[in-house]
């Protein structure tokens, strides 16, 4: 099988809560609604994703496209392809002051779509920071 590699660029942003919380809302497929302007609905066998994982996401002009998670790491990093094309990575780091730093990285042809990645970044903050 032919893997080909695409450049990438990514956007982040350091959030007041600890890594696993983060994580957690990231790979589970019941909350990407809640965070990701993209998906207004998810249909995956597994609540947490995992390496492999299948499913599809419903957009937000309620069309039905299909998802593969093909790389992860727990705790650290997961990519997917949407619709067979390679899509978002997602990635936590731990911050000086033991908070977490949330990393979305796009194919570089995908750029425009950092837009996006940054209201995502500010509802998982709104999700986990609020009391």
């Amino acid at each position: 099988m032919l893997k080909i590699s695409y450049p990438t660029c990514e956007i982040g942003g350091r959030l007041h809560v600890p890594c696993h919380a983060v994580w957690d809302v990231l790979t589970d497929t019941t909350r990407w609604p809640q965070w990701g302007p993209s998906v207004t609905a998810v249909d995956c066998a597994e609540r947490y994703i995992k390496k492999g994982s299948r499913g599809r996401v419903r957009t937000p002009f309620g069309l039905w496209v299909p998802f593969v998670v093909t790389e992860y790491e727990e705790y650290r990093y997961w990519s997917w392809r949407v619709w067979g094309i390679p899509a978002t990575g997602h990635r936590t780091e731990l911050g000086n002051d033991e908070r977490c730093v949330l990393v979305f990285e796009v194919p570089t042809f995908a750029a425009p779509y950092l837009f996006i990645c940054k209201i995502a970044i500010g509802r998982i903050a709104d999700l986990l920071e609020r009391p």
